[in-house]
């Protein structure tokens, strides 16, 4: 590469252009952050209108199979062709996974349009992040970062509001119907911004049977974290078969990732000293957040007597905990040389505050739970902004997507064991209650199954401190390297 290149790869890009692709990557991931939580809320008027309570599950369900699945090939295409085209066939497979949803005669049809909104949707979250790293140093990378919490709270906290008045007052196929215009509108602004998107693409071969075992991997474990415990038992053939299957398929994969010449995640990111740590608490603690956004509001309606929507106002304090922490670590992480000690810090008070939870689950105020969740959502937003800077400081630049990918997949499937996790032991320890009780249908009704429920929710937040304790470990292996500038040299990096 001559030097003209090389000299305009470590160029830090104009303020305005840096501005025009933050926005533009920042309406595509709302894309993905908001079809997660506008849909939930339909789902019953969605269940009424296409005559199919059954398989309401499998809206979500296939969303999520598809979305985490591709997560991590999105990543590694990028690096091979380029952030640009790859975010926007993203878009464009999202668009049309909407477009089928809102025209969407019955469920079966409803439920492989969600699955293609998957495939697009799965890959918007990382390759924002990773573009992100492609037009700011990490020196200033991380009040960018802060920016992508805001993005989750917003869609957190609207999704739901506007998923239920389209439902209730307009159509439901508006959930999807409203995509369109802003996915064009993404698909616009990224693909003129993204023109001017510094590229560090190689060309490579495409590892398509380690993409696929970990893509087969993947969706047995999490048909098995879906199903168990509410289609079928966990001790059931189906289940015991999916995670046979899965351990299989994993083993297959490690198998392929030690003898494939170019292994779909190459062992140099995996095993560098930062990006495997790194992936492994930011699992922990993101997959602890996901637990709680969904057992926080039924812990607030079976065991504190809110409304439904009640609830989900007290459930602000965490996700709004998250988005302080997350803005606030990322803008002092450039201004603090030991940066690690921030997320130290916020997690361990974090641990701290579930003590109270934990010990007397029934015997707190909402104002009090509140402030306990605010400082728990404190603790983990403090660490995402230090963890994804981190792993993409410590490899090359045209390994940015796959290690970027490879984190964001690894959260997702975190999320998924954790929320399966905190599901046996609220449901698996006598939460579930009466014969035909539902944790919807208790709803203020804070008495009805006595303390044995609250002291399952005490078990759930005392799970939730081991794996922020978890992720606080895995922190502080992780080497903390200097943060590269745009103007600085170099600094050793993962071997390619």
């Amino acid at each position: 590469m001559n030097a003209t290149s090389e000299g305009a790869r470590n160029r830090a890009p104009d303020p305005a252009t840096i501005r025009t692709i933050i926005f533009g990557i920042m309406l595509a991931m709302f894309l993905s952050a908001l079809d997660q939580t506008i849909v939930a809320t339909a789902l019953p008027t969605i269940g009424r209108v296409l005559s199919d309570v059954d398989d309401l599950s499998w809206v979500v369900t296939a969303y999520l199979l598809t979305a985490t699945a591709v997560t991590p090939l999105y990543g590694k295409l990028s690096d091979t062709h380029g952030r640009r085209t790859m975010l926007l066939i993203g878009i464009g497979v999202f668009i049309l996974g909407s477009v089928a949803g809102a025209l969407a005669p019955t469920m079966p049809a409803l439920i492989v349009a969600r699955a293609v909104q998957g495939l697009g949707g799965g890959g918007l979250i990382s390759l924002a992040q990773t573009i992100i790293a492609d037009v700011v140093s990490p020196l200033e990378r991380g009040r960018y970062q802060g920016l992508i919490g805001a993005v989750f709270a917003v869609a957190s906290i609207g999704g739901p509001v506007l998923g239920g008045f389209f439902a209730e007052h307009l159509h439901w196929s508006l959930i999807f119907w409203i995509n369109v215009p802003l996915g064009l509108l993404a698909l616009q602004m990224t693909n003129r911004a993204l023109k001017q998107l510094p590229r560090h693409d190689r060309p490579r071969r495409l590892d398509f049977i380690g993409a696929g075992l970990m893509m087969l991997a993947t969706v047995a474990l999490l048909l098995a974290l879906s199903w168990g415990g509410k289609v079928y038992t966990w001790n059931s053939p189906q289940i015991i078969g999916l995670l046979l299957l899965s351990a299989v398929m994993w083993a297959a994969f490690v198998l392929r990732l030690l003898t494939a010449r170019e292994p779909f995640l190459p062992l140099a990111v995996l095993l560098n000293p930062v990006v495997g740590v790194g992936i492994a608490s930011v699992s922990c603690v993101f997959g602890t957040m996901i637990g709680l956004s969904i057992f926080v509001p039924l812990y607030f309606e079976l065991v504190l007597g809110l409304s439904a929507s009640g609830s989900g106002l007290a459930l602000m304090a965490l996700m709004g905990g998250v988005v302080v922490g997350s803005t606030t670590t990322g803008r002092l992480m450039p201004l603090i040389q030991h940066y690690k000690r921030l997320p130290y810090i916020g997690l361990t008070i974090a641990i701290l505050a579930f003590a109270p939870l934990a010990m007397r689950p029934s015997g707190q105020t909402v104002p009090i739970v509140a402030i306990l969740l605010g400082m728990i959502g404190l603790g983990i937003g403090s660490l995402f902004p230090i963890t994804t800077v981190s792993i993409q400081n410590a490899v090359s630049p045209h390994q940015l997507g796959t290690a970027t990918g490879a984190m964001n997949f690894c959260r997702s499937l975190g999320g998924a064991i954790l929320v399966a996790a905190f599901g046996a032991i609220v449901f698996g320890g006598g939460a579930a209650g009466p014969q035909g009780a539902t944790p919807n249908s208790q709803a203020g009704q804070p008495d009805r199954f006595g303390p044995e429920l609250a002291n399952m929710f005490g078990w759930v937040f005392v799970a939730a401190a081991i794996c922020l304790a978890v992720g606080l470990c895995c922190l502080l292996a992780m080497e903390e390297r200097p943060l590269r500038g745009w103007r600085e040299p170099k600094v050793p990096v993962a071997a390619e």
